[in-house]
C-alpha cells in the first residue's frame, strides 16, 4: 500500500503541527523576519509538543516516529511560508548523533536536542571549499587528550544560537585521496577558542541566523569525535540522501503554496474586463505550473516511501533535488508575473517567496553537483 500521509496518526499530527504554526509562529513570522532570529522560546514549546526529532528514540525524550513525521513537517512550514530550521536541526544534523555517536554521546546530546534545549548545527562550508568538501583547509591535530582545532567556516544556518555545532575537519591533511582525512568533532558552545562571526544579511530566509565560525587553537575533547577518525566522509555521504530529501520536501511546499495563492489572486485580480487568470497565456502558465507541480509531488512521495524502507535512492534523490528546486524557482518567478506590480510589494507573501526560493538550487548541494552525481550513475 502506497504512504499515505493524511490519514490515521499522520493527520492527527498534521492538524496539531499546522496549528502549532498557526498560534506559535504566523504571528511573529514577520517580526523574526526583521530581527533575523527566531526566539530559543520557540525552540522550547516546539521540543515540549513533540516537533523536534520525532524520530528518536523515548529513551532520549522522543516517541521513535518514522521519518513520515519530518516529512509532515517540511510540508507544513514550506505550505506556511514560515521556514524556521526544524528540519535542519531535526532531520539534517542532529540524525548525525544518533547515526555515528556512542552511548556517552547520545545520552549526553540527544536529550537536549528533542527538548529544544539544545540547538544543533554542521559546519561544512568553507571560504574556499562549498560543494567541494575534500577541499576544506580547517585542521583537527591530537594533542594527547584533545584534538586541536583550527580553521574557518561559513555559511553556517543555526550557527549564532547553536549550542553544540558539528564540524567536517581534516584530521590527516596528507591523505590521499583527500576526503580519506576527514573527521567529524562536536564542538561545544562556549569552548575556548570557538568565536561566532558576524551574522550574515541573506537575499531570503531572513529570520534563519547564518554565520561565520572561527576555530583558533580550540582544543576539543577527543571523546568529542564522532564516528572514526578520518571516516566523517562516509559519514557525510550516508546522511546527504536525507538532506537532499527534505530540501526537495521543502521546496515542493512552497511551490504548492505559491501557486494556491497565485491560482486565488488571479481569479479575483481583473484586468481589461475579466479576471487575470481568464487570459489564455496567463491560464497556459497556470496550468503548466499545476502540472509540474503535481508531477514533481508524485515522485517526491514515492522517493519518501523508498528512502523510509531503507532503500538506496541516492540517484533519483538527486534528481529530485534539482528538478524540484529549479521548478519551484520557475514558479517563484511565473506567479510574481501574474501579480503585476504588487507582487514587488513586500504586503504581499509571494515577494518573500520569491526570495526565499533561490537559494533551494544552491544548498545541500547545487543543481549542477546534482547534475553531476546523475551523469556518473548514467556512466557519463
Amino acid at each position: 500500500m502506497a504512504l499515505d500521509l493524511n490519514t490515521g496518526d499522520y493527520k492527527i499530527f498534521r492538524e496539531a503541527f499546522k496549528k502549532f504554526i498557526d498560534t506559535e509562529i504566523k504571528p511573529h513570522y514577520q517580526l523574526w523576519e526583521e530581527e533575523g532570529l527566531v526566539p530559543r522560546e520557540l525552540w522550547l514549546k516546539s521540543g515540549g509538543q513533540g516537533f523536534l526529532c520525532p524520530w528518536a528514540e523515548e529513551k532520549y525524550g522522543g516517541s521513535g516516529a518514522d521519518f513520515g513525521y519530518s516529512v509532515i513537517i517540511a510540508q507544513e512550514l514550506a505550505r506556511a511560508g514560515t521556514h524556521v530550521m526544524f528540519p535542519l536541526h531535526s532531520d539534517i544534523v542532529v540524525p548525525y548523533i544518533a547515526s555515528f555517536g556512542n552511548p556517552e554521546q547520545k545520552n549526553r546530546w540527544l536529550p537536549g536536542c528533542v527538548s529544544g534545549e539544545l540547538l544543533a548545527a554542521v559546519a561544512m562550508t568553507e571560504p574556499d571549499a562549498g560543494s567541494d568538501l575534500a577541499a576544506i583547509k580547517t585542521t583537527a591535530v591530537r594533542d594527547g587528550g584533545c584534538y586541536v582545532l583550527n580553521g574557518a567556516k561559513t555559511f553556517i544556518s543555526g550557527g549564532e544560537q547553536c549550542d553544540i555545532v558539528i564540524v567536517a575537519c581534516k584530521t590527516d591533511p596528507k591523505a590521499a585521496p583527500p576526503h580519506r582525512g576527514i573527521s567529524l568533532l562536536v564542538v561545544e558552545n562556549g569552548t575556548p577558542g570557538f568565536n561566532k562571526g558576524r551574522r550574515l544579511h541573506k537575499m531570503g530566509l531572513k529570520s534563519q541566523d547564518t554565520v561565520e565560525l572561527f576555530f583558533e587553537d580550540c582544543r576539543v575533547p577527543a571523546t568529542n569525535l564522532l564516528g572514526l577518525e578520518n571516516q566523517g566522509f562516509s559519514c557525510l555521504m550516508q546522511k546527504l540522501q536525507q538532506e537532499r530529501l527534505v530540501a526537495a520536501v521543502a521546496a515542493q511546499g512552497l511551490a504548492e503554496k505559491m501557486l494556491k495563492e497565485a491560482l486565488a489572486y488571479t481569479s479575483t485580480r481583473s484586468i481589461f474586463g475579466k479576471p487575470v487568470s481568464k487570459f489564455q497565456h496567463n491560464a497556459f502558465k497556470l496550468v503548466e505550473m499545476a502540472t509540474e507541480i503535481e508531477m514533481g509531488g508524485v515522485f517526491l512521495e514515492r522517493l519518501v516511501e523508498e528512502h523510509m524502507e531503507g532503500k538506496n535512492v541516492v540517484k533519483r534523490v538527486s534528481m529530485a533535488k534539482f528538478r524540484i528546486t529549479e521548478t519551484a524557482n520557475r514558479v517563484a518567478y511565473d506567479c510574481l508575473q501574474l501579480y503585476g506590480g504588487y507582487g514587488y510589494i513586500e504586503e504581499y507573501p509571494i515577494c518573500r517567496d520569491y526570495r526565499d526560493i533561490r537559494v533551494q538550487t544552491i544548498y545541500a548541494g547545487a543543481s549542477e553537483v546534482m547534475k553531476s552525481i546523475i551523469a556518473r550513475d548514467l556512466g557519463i
